[in-house]
């Protein structure tokens, strides 16, 4: 087994390469600006740094969101086409659950949230059980309408809402190497993975104009 990982849902732009057994090349790097230009010299920096060829590759596994349309269609047209390029399956995972899954050994046997970024004052959100068990269907929320019940949470969601995250932990960002972890994780335990599509959970910002005007040849 050899799964390519890579995540764009969040500010991150993570990558990394699993052997089945452990991780053996990873590069995050944090910019909402470029996942597009930083995601694919990321895939050969881990490439390279394993001394491995895309070729190789046996799966990928890329995480689906809750996300931003831009940034976490990158991600998801690039696991695709690696797919069909490669004749290799995709597999997708919820970036929460990468998030949670790299959650603080103090919390990751205990209910927790996990909260990222959604802009617009709202957070990407769900609550676990433990660092591999999700309890609700990831949603999208303002932080003021929320009550966690004083539960730890992670994430960068989080972190930018004290009054509602009190207990606010890092890891702030997913990172490929958790969701290739947890991948490796399930497939070994004969789990199937869900379907490589975005969990968008609202509307993308671009709008088709009203009333736009209509040039007709003459």
């Amino acid at each position: 087994m050899l799964l390519l990982a890579l995540d764009t849902a969040t500010p991150a732009v993570t990558v990394a390469l699993h052997d089945g057994t452990s991780v053996i090349a990873a590069s995050s790097q944090v910019d909402a600006r470029r996942h597009g230009e930083l995601l694919l010299p990321a895939v050969d920096r881990v490439l390279a740094e394993a001394g491995l060829r895309l070729d190789a590759v046996t799966g990928i596994v890329v995480g689906v969101g809750p996300g931003p349309y831009t940034g976490l269609r990158v991600g998801l047209m690039t696991a695709d086409t690696f797919g069909l390029a490669l004749g290799i399956p995709v597999h997708g995972l919820c970036t929460l659950d990468g998030l949670a899954y790299a959650a603080d050994r103090s919390i990751a046997d205990g209910p927790f949230v996990v909260a990222t970024d959604a802009r617009r004052k709202e957070v990407y959100w769900a609550r676990y059980a433990d660092s591999r068990t999700r309890v609700t269907e990831p949603a999208v929320d303002r932080p003021g309408d929320l009550d966690i019940g004083g539960l730890p949470a992670v994430g960068a969601g989080a972190l930018l809402y004290p009054d509602t995250f009190p207990d606010a932990r890092e890891p702030e960002h997913v990172s490929a190497a958790a969701l290739a972890s947890l991948a490796a994780e399930r497939l070994a335990a004969g789990e199937e993975l869900e379907a490589p599509r975005p969990l968008y959970l609202r509307r993308p910002d671009a709008q088709v104009p009203k009333n736009y005007k209509v040039v007709t040849p003459k």
